[in-house]
């Protein structure tokens, strides 16, 4: 009797949450003066779910602090398909993730789309050999080399900053009530810390997912 009252309170307590924040999500919307509405000065949070608001599609949700739906893929092809799409709330795609044929291991390029037009340019490279690693490719100076680190005994993970020493960058765990519970093994918080490209961020997350058959 104990466990289905435990089980009965772990689905009553995702649904409410759930039920919380569908109740209140509307489009994300940036302000025009803002640079760029995918970075900021401040720590930022989201929530993800590792579903996606399509029916019989495969992707996740992304939410932001303020119960916004900011970022979703919606996966209409097979499961971990060759090539997926990072889009925002109007469906206008951000990135593109695309799968290298003939590779030992995983190995996917990551394509940025410009805003105003359908033109891409590749943005990094990402390899798993016993870690997640993410190369850009040359961007006038913009570069960067992330690690994915995983956390032990636990469903989550760090970006960290190789050209930095190492410095934490994003960090995503399992999402918990404010008594502790957690959500689920699909709902997940996302960290990122100040000035970085959360849309990018997004990105990796994706092809974390996409290598361990999660999207």
């Amino acid at each position: 009797m104990s466990i289905y009252i435990k089980e009965l309170l772990y689905l009553l307590t995702r649904f409410i949450f759930f039920s919380l924040t569908m109740s209140r999500v509307y489009p994300h919307r940036p302000s025009p003066s803002s640079p760029s509405p995918y970075m900021s000065s401040k720590l930022e949070s989201f929530t993800i779910w590792m579903k996606s608001l399509v029916f019989n599609t495969h992707g996740c949700t992304v939410y932001n602090s303020k119960g916004e739906i900011i970022y979703r893929v919606d996966n209409y092809d097979n499961k971990c398909g060759q090539e997926v799409y990072l889009m925002d709330i109007r469906g206008n795609v951000l990135f593109s993730l695309r799968q290298k044929k003939l590779q030992l291991f995983g190995c996917w390029d990551g394509y940025k789309w410009d805003d105003c037009s359908s033109n891409k340019q590749l943005w990094f490279h990402a390899t798993k050999h016993r870690s997640i690693c993410v190369n850009s490719c040359d961007h006038k100076g913009r570069g960067f080399t992330y690690k994915i680190v995983r956390m032990n005994g636990k469903l989550g993970f760090k970006i960290v900053d190789e050209d930095q020493e190492g410095a934490l960058v994003a960090e995503l765990k399992q999402k918990q009530t404010t008594t502790g519970i957690n959500l689920g093994d699909d709902v997940f918080t996302l960290i990122v810390q100040p000035h970085i490209d959360h849309s990018l961020i997004m990105a990796i997350v994706m092809v974390y997912g996409l290598i361990n058959n999660h999207i």
